[in-house]
């Protein structure tokens, strides 16, 4: 047996960094699943197939799945159906070879389901597995339906996850309570912004934009999504993680309660912050227990909440750190008196003064960036013994570059969890989009279920064996390739994603990413990563018809073709340098050309279609009107984010992505405007005329023009005219 595949199906129950009664009173709080709830997820992810598992509680402090059985009849015992779920993927990735992930899914399945020759054991390894970051709402959609949400809860279920962010419904939350504190619907529906911008709002970076209230109907039905995904969560066995109060307020709030001391929080990134409430005061404990009161009639029970006090720039002004936490922590434990408060790691995030004067036992720091600087080595002093969760953010704004640091997955978390006396908890999913990067999806989620060294040479083979259903040799020295590259990096040069691609970038000769806080170069070999392309292609007939390898032979040829854009424009501004204009009017051709090329690849593939993500956001607007409002929320963030002055304090392409109708859209509109110019400028004679981005680009938000909903051509088809493209570059 492989080694990857031993040590997981070994891990022990002593290799714990936390004891039994530790993962016990995690879960003392939580409502009581539903009985049935992993075979009906089961039906929905496997249809007929689920008629053969039967799934049986298992009883045991720590989580974890016993599978056992004989060919038709599989038994899978679990702590909970999201348990049971876990040892149903393990099943699948080891004895069925099928594969079920958040972007791409291969279930070749024989009639009658194979069994295990041995039982499957697995238990986790830490009591917190959290996922989806704070923005996920924004990046990955802000318009997702409930089949959406169905599926993806199934899948999280799936890979084992027990704690997940829910930020839907909390507009409707904030609305119901401030209109106790003196403000009308109006003002409330003025203040709150729409849904795709909504994330930063809650972490009191931004309100909503003057004079466009958000639909009163649009937060009824948000309500009700929210309350729909907090109970399947609830039934899953796992645990909704909500927002908490710490203090966000709209505008005039001292006007109307007298009395109440307010810390103005000034801008961001060119957005009004919403003002302050002093946690220290009475008016702070009324709002706080009246936001839990109604959360609670909203969306159910709850046990963990999302706080990040004073984020990114937040002024405490004359209130002391230490006692705006004891505030926070105070009004929590009023409502919830075995709350936990779960907070962000990111740069000097949590600070002392915070885990200093708050129950470290009652706090969970979600560290986003344990694989990203290379001088974070100590979490256990850096927050003087508050639990953590070991996490990852593999992509800022939802750029789809490919990869991630696995071998700082594969170094430092066992490491840092059984560290005598640590602090680790958990893991913690925080990529700022989800439904991408499938194989560090996987991979990550397994950390929590793991016992022993990590080989990641047999891990990524086993895991191209599941993904398209046997064993293929070049699918196996593909992912071989990909192990090397882009899923070979590390947080030694200070970066946990890969560099985005510079067709998305604002036009510029000396352009080195699209996004302003992305890495200036890639970060590993070009050339060797497009062998895996090749590779990718050589799997045989019999294995391509899954989405999973559809999906990653898209994901591949489009890594590759972004690539050569880093090595284009330095011969572009070369031939313009020298006043070649033959020079230049070629390999302009040849840039757009890969553009066109890169347009009709991604037309393939649903998930990267830009109208069907406008769609979604259509889809909830009662009139045209608010349609096109909510088609421009949704289209607005992935290109300028919002306003002139919040693009141009670097926001704008902060979410660019390599989707259809965006590369060949505004991105080629782009580009091409600015090839004009440049061709003109060398006509003229005289330095190339500045272009307004935020014009052209606002513009094309506003009237991008059909942008098409389903998908065209064939992946595999278009994949062998990338490789037949790049050998001839």
């Amino acid at each position: 047996m492989p080694l990857a595949r031993r040590t997981f199906l070994t891990a022990l129950a002593g290799s714990a960094a936390v004891s039994c009664t530790d993962a016990s009173a995690d879960r003392a709080d939580a409502a009581p699943p539903a009985p049935h709830a992993a075979a009906a997820a089961a039906r929905r992810l496997l249809g007929r197939h689920a008629d053969q598992l039967d799934f049986r509680p298992l009883t045991g402090a720590r989580d974890g799945f016993r599978v056992d059985g004989h060919p038709g009849r599989i038994r899978i015992a679990g702590t909970s159906p999201a348990v049971q779920l876990a040892g149903l993927r393990q099943h699948l990735k080891q004895v069925a070879h099928a594969n079920i992930s958040w972007a791409g899914e291969q279930l070749n399945l024989p009639d009658r389901l194979p069994a295990p020759s041995r039982p499957l054991t697995g238990r986790a390894n830490v009591p917190h597995r959290f996922v989806l970051n704070d923005t996920n709402d924004g990046y990955t959609g802000a318009y997702h339906d409930w089949a959406y949400w169905e599926r993806e809860l199934d899948v999280l279920a799936l890979h084992g996850f027990n704690e997940v962010l829910v930020y839907v419904g909390a507009d409707a939350l904030y609305h119901r309570v401030m209109a106790g504190f003196g403000y009308a619907d109006g003002e409330l529906r003025q203040w709150i912004p729409f849904p795709a911008h909504q994330p930063w709002w809650l972490l009191q970076n931004m309100a909503g934009p003057a004079g466009d209230p958000v639909p009163a109907g649009l937060l009824a039905a948000r309500a009700r999504l929210g309350r729909r995904i907090a109970d399947r969560i609830r039934e899953l066995g796992m645990e909704p993680v909500l927002p908490g109060y710490y203090g966000t307020v709209p505008p005039g709030f001292a006007e109307r309660n007298s009395g109440a001391h307010m810390v103005a929080q000034g801008d961001w990134c060119g957005y009004r912050r919403p003002d302050w409430l002093d946690p220290r005061g009475p008016h702070f404990a009324r709002v706080a227990a009246a936001f839990y009161r109604a959360q609670e009639e909203m969306f159910g029970p709850a046990r963990l909440f999302k706080m990040d006090l004073l984020h990114e720039g937040g002024r405490a002004g004359d209130v002391p750190v230490a006692d705006a936490a004891r505030g926070v922590e105070k009004a929590l434990r009023a409502a919830h008196p075995e709350a936990l408060w779960v907070i962000l790691g990111w740069r000097d995030n949590p600070p002392e003064e915070i885990v200093n004067a708050v129950d470290k036992r009652r706090m969970l720091v979600v560290d986003g960036i344990s694989d990203r600087f290379p001088t974070v080595t100590d979490r256990d002093a850096d927050w003087d013994g508050t639990p953590y969760a070991f996490g990852s953010i593999w992509n800022f704004g939802g750029h789809t570059t490919l990869g991630a640091n696995t071998r700082d997955w594969a170094e430092l978390y066992d490491r840092w969890r059984t560290r005598p006396g640590g602090a680790l908890r958990g893991t913690a999913l925080l990529p700022e989009a989800a439904d991408n990067n499938p194989a560090a999806f996987e991979l990550f989620s397994e950390l929590a279920w793991r016992g022993g060294q990590l080989d990641l040479r047999e891990w990524f083979e086993d895991w191209s064996v599941a993904r398209y259903g046997a064993r293929d040799a070049g699918a196996v020295a593909a992912w071989d390739v990909l192990r090397r590259t882009a899923y070979g990096t590390t947080r030694a040069d200070g970066w946990a994603e890969g560099a985005d691609g510079l067709f998305g970038a604002r036009p510029s000769l000396t352009a080195r990413s699209a996004a302003a806080w992305s890495p200036k170069q890639l970060r590993y070999d070009a050339a060797e990563f497009e062998r895996s392309l090749d590779h990718l292609l050589t799997v045989r007939p019999g294995l391509r018809q899954s989405s999973a390898y559809r999906g990653d032979l898209l994901d591949v040829a489009r890594q590759a073709l972004s690539n050569r854009s880093r090595t284009l424009l330095p011969r572009i501004k070369d031939v313009y340098g020298s006043g070649d204009a033959a020079g230049l009017d070629r390999l302009t051709r040849e840039w757009l050309g890969l553009m066109d090329l890169l347009e009709r690849l991604l037309a393939t593939d649903a998930r990267h279609l830009l109208g069907r993500w406008v769609a979604d956001a259509r889809a909830w607007g009662s009139d045209d009107a608010e349609r096109e409002r909510l088609a421009y929320d949704q289209l607005s963030l992935v290109t300028v984010w919002g306003t002139r002055a919040g693009a141009e304090a670097g926001l704008h392409d902060y979410a660019n992505r390599e989707w259809a109708g965006l590369v060949g859209g505004l991105y080629r509109r782009r580009w091409a405007t600015y090839f004009e110019a440049l061709r003109t400028a060398l006509d003229e004679r005289r330095p190339v005329r500045p272009v307004d981005w935020f014009a052209l680009e606002d513009a094309w938000v506003r009237d991008p023009g059909t942008l098409p909903a389903r998908p065209t051509g064939d992946t595999y088809k278009v994949a062998v005219q990338v490789r037949e493209r790049l050998r001839g570059a």
